[in-house]
C-alpha cells in the first residue's frame, strides 16, 4: 500500500487529499478515488 497526495478541483476550489491504495492502481483510478473522497466530505 502507498499513500498518494492528490490536488483536486471541486466546485471552483482546490483541495489536497491523501489516497491510500495499492501500488498497481492506475492514475485514473487514484484521481477518481480522490474526487469521491472530496465530494463525500464537502457535499453533505
Amino acid at each position: 500500500m502507498v499513500q498518494v497526495e492528490v490536488t483536486i478541483t471541486f466546485e471552483g476550489k482546490y483541495y489536497l487529499t491523501n489516497v491510500i491504495t495499492h501500488r498497481d492502481t492506475s492514475d485514473e483510478e487514484i484521481l477518481r478515488l480522490a474526487f469521491e473522497q472530496v465530494k463525500k466530505q464537502w457535499k453533505k
